[in-house]
């Protein structure tokens, strides 16, 4: 028996390589009502990484976080969705873990992230 998936885990050409570190904006579909938007959203990658000659896992995912208004805000999305419409890389982090989940309890200057060269 074939397994099956709900969505095609291919990921969209205007999808850039990132890692964790990187600082990135995803422009995503949002339906409200009968409407269709783009919003971005914009911050670190806590979790997660693409390359363009990997296909990832149909449901692999990555985590962004963001401060808004001094709070934290983070956000899941799927690698393969569809209501992801881009994503772009503004700045690149170098960090030294895979998953930067000790952001969290950082603020001011401590949350600063160097940038890879």
């Amino acid at each position: 028996m074939e397994a099956r998936t709900l969505i095609d885990a291919t990921p969209r050409d205007t999808i850039q390589d990132f890692r964790t570190g990187d600082t990135v904006r995803v422009n995503v579909m949002i339906r409200e009502g009968e409407r269709q938007r783009i919003q971005a959203f914009e911050g670190v990658v806590i979790k997660g990484r693409y390359r363009k000659g990997d296909t990832p896992a149909p449901g692999a995912t990555f985590l962004v976080r963001r401060v808004s208004y001094g709070i934290g805000v983070e956000r899941t999305f799927l690698i393969c969705s569809p209501l992801i419409d881009s994503l772009e890389v503004t700045r690149q982090g170098k960090v030294r873990r895979a998953r930067a989940f000790y952001l969290r309890g950082l603020t001011g200057r401590r949350a600063r992230i160097k940038e890879r060269r």
